[in-house]
């Protein structure tokens, strides 16, 4: 049976404690249901333990699904990711990532701040896990900070070459390019704004990290996804639904509940993420004591409406 939990004195946020997703699900009473895939779906590597068959089980109680996803990669690699993980396509309405709507702005210009970048860019972005393709975007990949109009991270492993390849680099050298930039006051655009991701239960330095010192030098940042509201939005649109009728399921508390404060929508928080080690949990199904869960919300200040251990049924 879930249990509702009161928030911190001076705050009017309740939330309720959940076993698995059935709870929710079976009474019907979202249509849309927005997914975070790491941390929630898989970690990377592997589904969760029942994620797939949950998912499932959802969508023949009607849930439409969406991945949004922090990832700086395409929509379409998401999607074909989740399908080699075991994951039916069919079972989501879509994706929509941190990567597609910075590619989509980049690509149309539409908007005034895009408008008014150059097209020569300091390109940080991933080695062992894949590059990121440009193609389509008509950017000019630099190395020298005074030829660089921008910059654009799209990972944290590895700095972009004019050539189209690579150099894989510490996040030390990185951080080095990037006081030059922050200098030059050179804006950046951070593709994938999470600050770690879970993957195989350990965390990894994600491009938010390096955005979130960026401005600490005093640089300017776009950032593109979670917890902006625009994410959200979009997923609305794609599913044709209200705020009233959707719900974001995830693992962190400043990206996934936050953003799902901002666009107005309920919000259940999976606790065997990122948040593992906080909470004090050792697998990832354990329940999460529930003062220890009220006092990260509060530390946070992101209130989600659900909290359980896994995206289990």
């Amino acid at each position: 049976m879930a249990k509702c939990a009161s928030a911190p004195p001076g705050e009017v946020q309740l939330f309720r404690i959940l076993i698995g997703l059935r709870q929710l699900a079976e009474t019907r009473r979202f249509k849309s249901w927005f997914l975070d895939q790491f941390g929630v779906l898989h970690d990377g590597k592997q589904p969760y333990p029942g994620a797939i068959s949950t998912l499932e089980k959802m969508a023949t109680n009607g849930a439409k699904m969406v991945i949004i996803s922090n990832s700086s990669r395409r929509a379409s690699t998401t999607m074909n990711k989740v399908k080699r993980l075991g994951f039916d396509p069919s079972l989501f309405e879509g994706a929509i990532t941190s990567g597609e709507l910075t590619h989509q702005c980049l690509q149309r210009r539409d908007d005034p701040w895009f408008a008014a970048l150059g097209r020569s860019c300091i390109r940080l972005t991933w080695s062992d896990r894949g590059a990121i393709s440009l193609e389509g975007l008509s950017l000019k990949v630099v190395e020298n900070v005074e030829e660089a109009e921008f910059v654009l991270v799209h990972g944290t492993e590895a700095l972009g070459l004019p050539s189209g390849n690579i150099r894989p680099a510490s996040l030390e050298d990185l951080e080095k390019i990037l006081e030059q930039c922050a200098s030059k006051r050179i804006p950046m655009i951070v593709a994938n704004p999470d600050f770690v991701t879970a993957e195989a239960r350990a965390l990894l330095i994600m491009p938010g990290t390096l955005a979130a010192k960026y401005e600490k030098l005093g640089g300017e940042v776009k950032w593109m996804g979670k917890p902006d509201k625009i994410i959200y939005k979009s997923a609305m649109v794609m599913v044709g639904v209200d705020a009233s009728d959707s719900i974001a399921v995830g693992e962190s508390l400043h990206h996934d509940i936050e953003g799902a404060n901002e666009a107005g929508i309920a919000s259940a928080l999976i606790t065997g993420g990122i948040h593992a080690t906080e909470l004090g949990l050792i697998s990832f199904v354990q329940v999460a004591d529930l003062s220890s869960v009220q006092a990260l919300v509060a530390k946070y200040d992101a209130h989600p409406t659900y909290v359980l251990p896994a995206s289990a049924w």
